[in-house]
């Protein structure tokens, strides 16, 4: 019996342009996760050799409110230099991410659909955006009377002194759930673009997202109703914002030949 590669004189070159094609794909993914890691080494070199003034300037929030005379300490030996050194990783990593998203999004495009792109563009510039925004609220407003309140309610005869290492890792918590927080619109946006909700779904749902984020806030902040309020509400805002914003950027055209087919178009 004769192998079918013998029939088919053809079928052997179509498996190696398949395979052509997929180390193709693997070497673009190498070369876009290359790029990304630059941009992050390039930041933390830039950014190392200001570690310490960083720091002070994260712990600012909390060193405004300690008690005269409290300072904060150093529990583990190696914490004077591994908490800044900690902290311009995640700086680097944290301002990096346009480029990493970039490089992902210049790997993906050719197979989206146009429509796809039209709206994928602007939500990933969005979810970028409102991450920082929400990492700039929590450091402007929340961790001021945050640490206001933690101090103020120490008990008599406590001194209040807090590890370097255990504020960073408190406050990167909070950046991280306040930046989350801030993306309730891109959620609500590709909720109603897929077809999981539709625009009227969400708005008649307000009352169980009140609930919600009041909910949410009450478990990742401080047990004082002023931090769970500065969380809920921006929560609530956004979400409203998610539902016009839906409701002008999410369309359901009829598909024609043009529109149904991937766009060829790549990003550099």
């Amino acid at each position: 019996m004769m192998s079918p590669s013998s029939n088919e004189p053809g079928l052997e070159g179509e498996v190696e342009g398949d395979e052509l094609t997929l180390i193709d794909h693997l070497l673009e993914l190498r070369t876009r996760i290359f790029k990304a890691l630059i941009a992050v080494v390039v930041l933390l070199v830039g950014l190392t050799p200001f570690a310490r003034e960083l720091y002070a300037r994260l712990s600012e929030p909390l060193v405004k409110h300690l008690p005269e005379g409290a300072n904060m300490i150093a529990i583990d030996v190696a914490s004077p230099f591994f908490a800044p050194f900690k902290l311009v990783l995640l700086l680097a990593l944290l301002l990096a991410m346009p480029v990493v998203l970039y490089q992902a999004w210049a790997f993906v495009a050719p197979g989206l659909y146009r429509e796809e792109k039209r709206l994928a563009r602007p939500l990933l510039v969005a979810a970028v955006v409102l991450f920082y925004a929400g990492c700039a609220f929590a450091y402007f407003l929340v961790f001021p009377i945050v640490f206001s309140f933690f101090t103020a309610m120490a008990p008599e005869g406590v001194a209040v002194m807090t590890d370097i290492n255990r504020y960073l890792d408190f406050v990167i918590a909070l950046f991280i759930a306040f930046g989350l927080a801030f993306q309730v619109p891109v959620v609500t946006i590709v909720l109603v673009a897929i077809g999981v909700v539709s625009v009227a779904g969400l708005a008649k749902a307000r009352g169980y997202v009140v609930v919600g984020a009041f909910t949410v806030a009450m478990l990742i902040t401080p047990p004082d109703v002023i931090s769970q309020t500065l969380l809920a509400l921006p929560v609530l805002l956004l979400y409203e914002l998610g539902i016009v914003f839906a409701r002008v950027l999410v369309r359901r055209p009829q598909r024609t030949n043009s529109s149904s087919l991937p766009d060829d178009s790549s990003d550099d």
